[in-house]
């Protein structure tokens, strides 16, 4: 009973390393490396773009803390919450959306 327990044993322990050692193998192939290297990208991408909607939503806060102190010390409403006139490509993107589309030409 003895013999047939650890003969269990360890037929049970080389599959276990076995599978390891595969497991393993596999991830120092190059594609094996790309795929981990691809994860680590895509966790690091995730991590900056929370960072980032944390800044900016911070970065809200206190511009509104800001013109709420403004408001208390000159007694001028801020117009806080209006939006400001944009610059850069922003601008452009907003004469093209503000302009009027032309009606299709009928060439007939």
């Amino acid at each position: 009973m003895k013999r047939t327990f650890w003969l269990g044993v360890g037929i049970a322990t080389g599959i276990a390393l076995s599978r390891k050692a595969s497991q393993t193998a596999r991830q120092a192939t190059p594609a094996g490396l790309a795929s981990n290297l691809g994860d680590a990208v895509r966790e690091l991408a995730g991590a900056l773009g929370t960072f980032g909607a944390e800044v900016r939503a911070g970065m809200n806060e206190r511009e509104q803390e800001l013109h709420e102190a403004v408001e208390r010390a000159s007694g001028v409403p801020s117009a806080y919450g209006a939006q400001p006139p944009r610059q850069g490509r922003h601008a452009f993107l907003d004469e093209q959306q503000a302009r009027p589309r032309r009606a299709p030409r009928a060439d007939g």
